[in-house]
């Protein structure tokens, strides 16, 4: 019998899908990138870790809801850069749930954002008494996702939480929307211009499987 414990395999299994990651992207888009801040076995295993606190924090909520034929955990992807992680989160959370999304726009073409706030698309069916699970690709200034939040609240949900992969900390830092209150962060990101996993510029780069930092000349 091998004397090789389950976490020594585990790691050499994350080593392995590391390199096949890196192998498969060498060159291409990868080019484009000054560095790789979180490759793809790193946000696997956060987004596993966030979807067994989701299933915890819900279970119970999930089981007293009387919702007929409806599920009463609502996951909200904001369009379009949180729709790989919302696809993996929700398969790591073991309840009944549904899913919609929402589009909103507050940086058009740019890498920074406006402070204006425009719905490009609304939610499908009403949230009055469910629990929504705001899905997010990434916290930065704050103002889109709590303008997003109050607009939810005033629609009768039972509850309205927000699970965002990265959070820009630094950005707010000081400021009146310093702190977010978001009950799951994935990581907490620097303040770069970061893409992939959903992320992008122009609409370029959101199919990387990790998440790096974009080089300046790129978009300068």
């Amino acid at each position: 019998m091998s004397d090789e414990s389950s976490a020594d395999r585990s790691a050499g299994n994350a080593e392995t899908r590391a390199a096949n990651w890196a192998e498969i992207w060498e060159g291409g888009l990868r080019a484009d990138l000054r560095e790789v801040l979180f490759d793809a076995p790193t946000i696997h295993d956060r987004v596993v870790e966030m979807g067994r606190a989701i299933t915890t924090h819900y279970t119970d909520r999930a089981n007293m809801a009387n919702m007929g034929d409806k599920s009463p955990l609502l996951l909200l992807g904001i369009l379009k850069g949180s729709y790989p992680f919302l696809a993996d989160l929700a398969r790591t959370v073991n309840l009944p749930l549904t899913v919609d999304f929402m589009a909103v726009s507050s940086y058009g073409a740019g890498t920074k954002s406006s402070g204006v706030v425009r719905i490009l698309k609304d939610l499908d069916r009403s949230i009055e008494g469910r629990h929504v699970l705001i899905v997010e690709d990434i916290i930065d200034t704050g103002l889109t996702l709590h303008y997003l939040r109050e607009n939810l609240r005033g629609r009768g949900p039972a509850s309205v939480e927000i699970a965002a992969l990265l959070d820009k900390k630094s950005v707010r830092k000081g400021k009146e929307l310093e702190d977010m209150n978001a009950r799951y962060v994935g990581f907490e990101c620097p303040n770069e211009f970061v893409v992939g996993y959903g992320l992008d510029y122009k609409g370029r780069y959101r199919n990387l499987p990790f998440i790096g930092v974009l080089r300046p000349e790129v978009y300068s």
